[in-house]
Parts: structure tokens; C-alpha cells; sequence
């Protein structure tokens, strides 16, 4: 598998704070990012990296894509599954308990306005929190995101708003109900399957561990002092 070398881009390290959510709603957290963007240019905050984990839910961002979600209203809302509208790049995606979001809230400004170097790096971050678990993923050169051979471990959908701010992030699969990826096809991609942490290891993997890893590796690759805050600490809060 095609993985080419991520590239450290920032020349300073920058403080970032961490904010995390045990499980929220998929549209609290969209509002949260839109503050946060709207925040970040006017140095109201730090680059803030949010991890969480979301209830059930499909986001897509345009009618080509929501047609990728297979089952009709009334199978999904026996299911318990939500379908939101979101705004970041990349096709339908499936959030749930058990899988772990990332939103990264950062001015690339200091990633030299690297779009793609930046999608990149997110990658590796990725690639490096599943090596320590020895599970060995790369890229596809076609698709963005992180697999495991012929199967995505982890979705990979971003926006970048006024100012060089991104929002969005990464979406990995630690443990999550695998049988509600049968309502979608996931990512528009009809010929690779998915997979998840726990699949791939044959055992149950605990989201608290790669959460640590992920906050570790974001710091490395992005060079960035991670800084825990709570909602509270907010400046509107």
C-alpha cells in the first residue's frame, strides 16, 4: 500500500488545547465547531483538537450523497440512526458509539496553507495510533482516509473556512456496531468494505487508550504542546 511520508510543516511549537466529550449530539458538536472557527482568526482560542464520540448517525453534504444512504426513514429511525446535513468535504459517513471523532480546529497558516499536506498528516497521525496497537495501515491512493488492506478503518473528511481555519476531521473505528454500515454506502465507495480496531485485533479494544495516542501523535506531527480545557474554560462559557 501506497504510503508516502507526512511532512512536518509548522517550524514552531504552538500551545493547542484538547477538548473532549465522552458522547454528544452530532449538531451540538457542529455548532461547537462553528464557534470555535469563527474564534479562532480573532486569537480568542488556541488551535483546539475535540475528540468524541457521537450517538448514531449518517452526515452527507449534498442530495448526490445522501442518495448513498440505502435504507428509507422509518428503517433508520428504528435503528436509532439520525441523518444530518454537514458541510465538510467526502461523501456519506457513519458516526456511532464505540468510534472515535476527531475535530481539529487549526489556522494552517502555520501548515505553510498545505491543503493536501495537511490531509496527510492527519493520516499519519492515524497511521501511527494503529502501529501501536500493531495493527499496520496505510493510505489509497485513490481515497482519502486510513485502511487495513481493502477495508477503511478510519474516514477522513475536512473544511477549511475563511482565514486558513480548518474544521471537521477524522472519523476511526475503534469498536463501533459495524451492521449499521449495511444502511449506507460508506464513502461512496462501492468496492472496498470497512472495518474497525476491535475487527482487525479479534479482541475488544478500550476508546480511552486511543484517545491518549491520538492526543500524543497530534502533537508530534503537528507540532503542538496539547493542553487539556474543559468546556468551561471556553471564553463564551
Amino acid at each position: 500500500m501506497y504510503i508516502p511520508e507526512y511532512r512536518k510543516t509548522a517550524m514552531d511549537t504552538l500551545e493547542a488545547w484538547v477538548l473532549q466529550f465522552d458522547e454528544i449530539g452530532y449538531n451540538d458538536a457542529f455548532e461547537l465547531q462553528k464557534k470555535l472557527v469563527e474564534a479562532r482568526p480573532k486569537e480568542e482560542i488556541k488551535d483546539t483538537f475535540i475528540l468524541l464520540e457521537h450517538k448514531p448517525v449518517f452526515t452527507a453534504n449534498r442530495e448526490v450523497t445522501f442518495q448513498n444512504i440505502l435504507a428509507p426513514k422509518e428503517v433508520l429511525e428504528e435503528a436509532g440512526i439520525e441523518v444530518c446535513w454537514t458541510d465538510r468535504g467526502g461523501d456519506v459517513t457513519y458516526h456511532g458509539p464505540g468510534q472515535i471523532v476527531g475535530y481539529n480546529i487549526m489556522d494552517l497558516k502555520t501548515q505553510n496553507r498545505d491543503l493536501h499536506g495537511y490531509i496527510r498528516n492527519v493520516e499519519q497521525m492515524i497511521i501511527d495510533t494503529l502501529q501501536e496497537f500493531g495493527i499496520e495501515a496505510g493510505r489509497d491512493p485513490e481515497h482519502p482516509g486510513v485502511w487495513v488492506g481493502n477495508e477503511k478503518i478510519c474516514a477522513i473528511g475536512i473544511a477549511v473556512k475563511s482565514g486558513w481555519i480548518s474544521m471537521h476531521g477524522f472519523a476511526l473505528n475503534v469498536k463501533p456496531d459495524m451492521g449499521h454500515y449495511k444502511y449506507i454506502i460508506a464513502c461512496g465507495i462501492v468496492d472496498k468494505g470497512v472495518t474497525s480496531m476491535s475487527a482487525v485485533l479479534g479482541r475488544d479494544v478500550d476508546p480511552a487508550d486511543v484517545r491518549g495516542k491520538l492526543v500524543k501523535h497530534y502533537g508530534r506531527i503537528f507540532n503542538r504542546e496539547p493542553k487539556q480545557i474543559e468546556v468551561e474554560d471556553l471564553p463564551w462559557s
